[in-house]
């Protein structure tokens, strides 16, 4: 008797989307490093899955978990494909944007004073 396949589980297994391979040629990506496709670069040649972390990016940056979430692979497969991407020169990768730090209350309150004394 042939297993039902459950809603959401893939055809292909991990190990045959990143060519047997289990860890990326980088280790820099973060889960919320932003991944930007490059838009001079054809896309064949590449596998359906890296063709797909490429449509999605085409439009502006995604971070590696939305990328992830949406080809419905999990991060440690995603990476390995990223990388992959990174070294053809298909994505080109950012930080993400770090969070403002607060301002000292001691700086906010001399600013304040500034502008009351010009008024």
């Amino acid at each position: 008797m042939t297993p039902r396949r459950r809603p959401g589980e893939r055809l292909v297994r991990s190990y045959v989307v990143t060519d047997g391979r289990s860890h990326p040629s980088r280790n820099t990506l973060d889960l919320v490093t932003l991944l930007i496709a490059a838009d001079d670069l054809p896309l064949t040649g590449l596998s359906p899955e890296k063709r797909g972390l490429m449509e999605l990016c085409r439009p502006g940056a995604l971070s590696v978990a939305e990328v992830a979430g949406h080809l419905e692979l999990p991060v440690s497969v995603t990476k390995v494909l990223i990388a992959d991407l990174i070294d053809s020169g298909h994505i080109v990768t950012r930080a993400p944007i770090p969070s403002a730090r607060p301002s000292d209350t001691r700086i906010l309150q001399e600013v304040l004073d500034g502008l009351r004394a010009r008024l």
